[in-house]
């Protein structure tokens, strides 16, 4: 079911009020077998998107079988894109709200169907709202079109480690810094090298972490990489990735109460041969976290290319982790605002120390909350959903895009020590995470006080719908311009970050092979999965995960 189905159950939602009285659902099985075989298929293709509580990435399914023809469910699940494409009344009300189009799940047999709707069907209210109406278009300022067009060029194509789109879930390509070896992952456990347009495997993370689980989920399995600035000499290389909830203790957990789904593990390893063309060596965990959802896990590992040997930023790991999914679970109080624990953060450790708490890496003394008590050491900024993508300027300025929850994307200028506002602010807006958190207020007296970090760069969903960061081009139109997009229906955009008291930005769009087209007809599927890379020698590349390629972009 995944991502999918919630426009479905979101425009049930739209359409359907609480106390309407009806019959639907009538034809759904209340066998108990199939209740909890439905409530497994759930939980691992539909809860990192959905629960019962209040509406997460996807709403609230609380109710929604009661409130919404059977066939009609079944029908959208097999083929969302051509009922939405058909102006179904349900469907056409929530496309207006997201703005996207969600995969199909043809995977799942009638009998599954069958599971999943009798599971849906033991929940049978529809949610309380807040009594406060949120604003219905915070952001009504539209993003242009420049007119700029660009070439794409196809550069390779990544071998499908998955049956259905995504085909290869590519998610970050960058260089190693000294060598310029360049370098591609893919979530479901596999880092590729690339050279001269050929790919081959350099670390088989799922072979040598059997562990390793990339479903369910958007967000999980083989999160992110970083060499080490000295890889070339000291051969150390820095991974992350999920496995199943208990395989060992953690090294940062929550109450026993709450349901822990999976653990997001960061490990160091070491090659034997820095020169060689695959990975032989060792690998040492060194730091465990547990996580509620599959979603808003450790997606970025970076550092610092600015830093130069001998400075006090050199050699120090930054990790971007979001709250994993408990905010919109209803444990707002995990991703706290006071720089506690370590969700909702990006932290800066360094990996070659060992005054840890584990013993197993260093807290430079330099971090904000370093030696504080009641303060997580490791926290360089916090108050973070989802930061996916971390990255530097020129001018040494360090930058986070984050995944917004129903109405703003955002590009944040990240400074030590700062709280930049998940759970209780959506880009320059209150959010209620104990309430509604499909709707967002305006900063009222009282809370405009609060020490919150608004970012730089805001839209909100009637723009994009998930922010991915990209990288500064080298040249051409856009020169000395950052270029990001829309996940998911690959919509390209550019920002001029040059003055950050007034941040500009427009879309842009792309040719192939001499004709003007959109991402979705480049890749045949209106959910791109949109990803960007760069190598060492500036060149900026595009990746579409639906099909697995990666493409130049052309000056």
């Amino acid at each position: 079911m995944n991502k999918s189905i919630y426009l479905f159950f979101t425009a049930s939602l739209l359409i359907f009020s609480c106390s309407q009285k009806n019959q639907y659902g009538s034809d759904i099985s209340t066998d108990s077998e199939q209740i909890e075989a439905g409530k497994v298929l759930f939980e691992n293709n539909c809860s990192s998107c959905h629960n019962f509580q209040q509406n997460g990435i996807g709403p609230n399914l609380s109710g929604v079988t009661h409130n919404v023809e059977t066939e009609w469910v079944r029908n959208f699940i097999k083929d969302p894109a051509k009922v939405i494409d058909a102006n179904d009344l349900r469907a056409a009300s929530l496309f207006k709200v997201y703005n996207t189009y969600m995969p199909a799940f043809p995977g799942l047999k009638e009998e599954n169907l069958d599971n999943i709707l009798a599971y849906l069907h033991t929940y049978e209210t529809l949610p309380d709202t807040l009594p406060q109406i949120g604003l219905e278009n915070p952001i009504p300022d539209s993003i242009p079109d420049s007119g700029v067009r660009l070439a794409l060029e196809f550069y390779t194509q990544i071998p499908a480690s998955n049956p259905e789109p995504p085909l290869a879930k590519i998610t970050k390509l960058e260089s190693e810094s000294v060598s310029g070896r360049t370098f591609v992952s893919d979530q479901h456990g596999t880092l590729y090298e690339l050279k001269d347009g050929k790919h081959s495997v350099y670390l088989p993370l799922k072979e040598v972490r059997t562990e390793l689980v990339s479903k369910p989920g958007l967000a999980t399995g083989f999160g992110s990489y970083a060499f080490h600035p000295e890889f070339t000499t000291n051969g150390l290389l820095y991974t992350s990735h999920t496995e199943p909830a208990g395989t060992i203790p953690a090294d940062f957990t929550y109450a026993d109460s709450i349901n822990v789904k999976m653990q997001w593990v960061l490990t160091e390893w070491k090659t034997d041969n820095p020169e060689a063309a695959t990975f032989q060596g060792e690998g040492r965990e060194f730091m465990r976290i547990n996580v509620v959802t599959v979603i808003h896990g450790v997606q970025e590992l970076a550092f610092n290319p600015n830093s130069k040997p001998g400075s006090e930023d050199y050699g120090f790991l930054y990790v971007g982790i979001g709250d994993g999914g408990a905010a919109e679970s209803g444990f707002a109080f995990i991703p706290d605002h006071h720089g506690s624990k370590v969700w909702s953060s990006i932290m800066r450790i360094n990996p070659a120390g060992r005054n840890s708490a584990n013993g197993k890496y260093g807290i430079p003394e330099t971090n904000p909350f370093a030696g504080q008590d009641g303060k997580a050491g490791e926290v360089y900024a916090y108050g973070f959903r989802n930061p996916n993508r971390v990255f530097w300027d020129t001018k040494g300025r360090m930058f986070a895009t984050e995944i917004g929850h129903h109405n703003v994307e955002e590009l944040n200028l990240i400074e030590p020590g700062n709280f930049y506002g998940w759970p209780i602010r959506e880009g320059s807006f209150i959010i209620n995470p104990y309430g509604d958190m499909g709707s967002v207020f305006p900063i009222t007296d009282q809370d405009k006080n609060l020490p919150s970090t608004y970012p730089i760069i805001q839209i909100d969903h009637d723009e994009i719908a998930a922010i991915i960061g990209g990288y500064f081009m080298p040249s051409g139109p856009l020169r000395d311009k950052w270029v990001f997009g829309n996940i998911t229906s690959g919509r390209l955009l550019f920002a001029d970050l040059s003055n950050l008291n007034n941040v500009t930005f427009a879309s842009w769009g792309i040719t192939y092979q001499g004709k003007e087209m959109s991402l979705q007809e480049l890749c045949g599927s209106k959910r791109v999965d949109l990803k960007f890379g760069q190598d060492k020698t500036g060149q900026v590349y595009l990746m579409t995960k639906a099909d697995g390629k990666i493409y130049k972009i052309k000056d």
